[in-house]
């Protein structure tokens, strides 16, 4: 009996390992802040990456692609239960996250005699203002890690997570088009999926990084302007400028 917690957190840590392996050829994703709204962006092979969740939510993740479908499925479920229960303004991203989300990637991760959820995920929410915006990032095991500089991706080495964050901001401007907003990702997301380290020397990549030719781009905005109660929308590419 002595020996069984011992066990299990070897279970736990060879499950780590197991799902970090699993996510090591995952591409990344993107999550921005802007005056207009909330910018989500991604790119795969054929499988989407970007998603609606509800009326001014969104999600983007990375992993297996039956595993994103549940989680998403899960959040949308969730989502629509708490409107339907109280109001569509009562559906708020620190809810969804504290409640359902955190819940169900930590219960996967932990019930050891179960397969896990192999994905990792940005949520947004879009506020009524800029100030009001909120992004998390939610690991693999359920930790959420929330944006305070309206920046947020996803990537499986977190070093270069976070090197890439910072080049981000470092380049980012209020006064930036989508299309250059969309530049700045997809510069990132190149230097990523490419094994670059150096992303100081990085330079915007017009047109779009030859890294793209066997992935689809996608992109999104949670429009703050939108009249109706629904702010997600696909981008098509002329509205990037």
């Amino acid at each position: 009996m002595i020996e069984e917690p011992y066990r299990w957190l070897e279970a736990v840590a060879n499950r780590r390992e197991y799902i970090q392996d699993q996510l090591s050829g995952a591409t990344p994703v993107f999550a921005v802040s802007r005056p207009e709204g909330v910018f989500l962006l991604g790119a795969g092979p054929g499988r989407s990456k970007v998603f609606e969740i509800y009326n001014r939510h969104g999600m983007a993740a990375l992993g297996n692609p039956v595993d994103i479908e549940k989680l998403r499925q899960a959040v949308i479920e969730t989502a629509h239960l708490e409107g339907f229960n109280r109001s569509a303004d009562d559906v708020t991203l620190r809810r969804l996250v504290g409640f359902s989300i955190s819940n169900s990637l930590k219960s996967a991760f932990e019930q050891i005699v179960a397969a896990p959820l192999i994905v990792e995920a940005l949520f947004a929410e879009c506020g009524a203002t800029r100030e009001e915006d909120l992004l998390v990032r939610v690991r693999f095991d359920g930790r959420p890690e929330y944006a305070t500089d309206g920046v947020c991706l996803a990537f499986p080495d977190r070093d270069r997570e976070r090197a890439a964050g910072e080049w981000l901001r470092g380049r980012l401007s209020d006064s930036d088009g989508l299309g250059r907003v969309r530049g700045l990702c997809l510069t990132a997301w190149s230097a990523l999926v490419d094994g670059k380290e150096d992303f100081e020397a990085l330079k915007v990549q017009e047109p779009l990084p030859s890294s793209l030719a066997k992935h689809g781009l996608e992109s999104a905005l949670i429009d703050r302007a939108s009249p109706g109660p629904a702010q997600y929308r696909s981008l098509a590419e002329g509205e990037f400028q």
